[in-house]
């Protein structure tokens, strides 16, 4: 057993606790493996471990690692995106999690290859507090879903949800519950979502009982990242 599968059996196993303990199947939890400065090898280990789904925040350090890998994985952006990099996400991302305007989701249909997939997107709701971060207020969220819904080659999935950096497990819990409200409003309005983005390593827990599906883990998979 190499050391990504035992860290990867780790993981599984704290998301099967938590689950069990929220009374959720743990089936219906996926696990995202950030991959940022990670050497490849890592990253190719824990493909061939069953990591299915990889996410990147920075698009000139994630290219070329996405190239070695080669397909298989579905590789999300988990990062901002500046405008003038906006057609490199979607031309070579599956997935979105940080969309959080209506001028970056009209670039994005509009620069996403007609013969590609659809490109699967997150909105991001902004923290309680960091406004400054990035992110959807609340109270826009429901005409910006709108206003994604009407353009092509865009596929809204769900929300992505990241809190502030060193809060307790009390906020924590807050701000994820929070973000469970907002998706089930976008559910009860119509929308088919099934994708809610929240918690990462230090957090997976308070994260799964407040309804994630989607856990972000880093250096718990790979370990230590490159500088």
């Amino acid at each position: 057993m190499t050391r990504i599968t035992e860290q990867l059996a780790r993981l599984r196993a704290r998301i099967e606790a938590a689950a069990l303990a929220a009374g959720r199947n743990p089936a219906d939890i996926r696990l995202l493996g950030v991959s940022k400065r990670q050497p490849v090898d890592r990253v190719k280990a824990a493909i061939a471990a069953g990591i299915t789904e990889l996410g990147e925040n920075y698009l000139q350090d994630a290219l070329p690692r996405m190239a070695a890998c080669g397909p298989g994985p579905s590789w999300h952006f988990i990062g901002r995106i500046q405008s003038n990099k906006s057609r490199s996400v979607a031309e070579n991302f599956s997935w979105v999690q940080t969309l959080d305007s209506r001028r970056l989701a009209n670039r994005l249909a509009t620069q996403r290859p007609p013969q590609a997939e659809p490109l699967q997107c997150l909105i991001q709701v902004a923290p309680r507090g960091g406004e400054d971060r990035g992110g959807v207020p609340p109270a826009e969220l429901a005409g910006l879903a709108a206003h994604l819904a009407e353009l092509p080659r865009l596929t809204l999935r769900g929300l992505m949800v990241m809190p502030l950096p060193g809060q307790d497990a009390a906020s924590l819990g807050a701000e994820f519950s929070a973000g469970r409200h907002l998706f089930k409003e976008l559910c009860s309005a119509g929308y088919e979502l099934d994708t809610l983005s929240m918690g990462m390593s230090h957090d997976l827990e308070t994260a799964v009982a407040e309804g994630s599906t989607l856990l972000r883990i880093g250096t718990d998979l790979f370990g230590p990242r490159e500088n």
